[in-house]
């Protein structure tokens, strides 16, 4: 913790933290929706393309890797995932399977 928030009573105050929030690689908001079919996610990731192989000398503003991380439901075909990226907007899309519903039986009931 720095001497100005131990001055000021900010206990909460974490570096990392405060790097996240002004950098909008590493605090990307990600949506994720669901159709019948399947999971997408969407991440805004602007300045960023798909390849890019230039050789930078001086790096002022914020970039680096972007990972987010998500629990998928079970239906989730983790092997067909897909990938587009057009213009800084990153989609991922993840087929579901199809869920099999439970067979149900009539069972009559003896009475006396």
């Amino acid at each position: 913790m720095s001497l100005i928030h131990q001055l000021l009573g900010d206990e909460t105050y974490d570096p990392f933290l405060s790097t996240i929030n002004k950098c909008p690689v590493l605090s990307t908001p990600t949506d994720w929706k669901e159709t019948k079919d399947c999971h997408v996610f969407i991440s805004d990731l602007p300045g960023l393309k798909k390849d890019e192989n230039n050789t930078w000398h001086r790096i002022e503003r914020c970039r680096g890797k972007f990972q987010r991380r998500f629990r998928l439901p079970e239906n989730a075909k983790v092997d067909h995932v897909k990938a587009s990226m057009e213009n800084g907007v990153l989609v991922v899309t993840i087929p579901k399977q199809e869920v099999k519903k439970p067979e149900t039986k009539v069972i009559q009931i003896e009475g006396s």
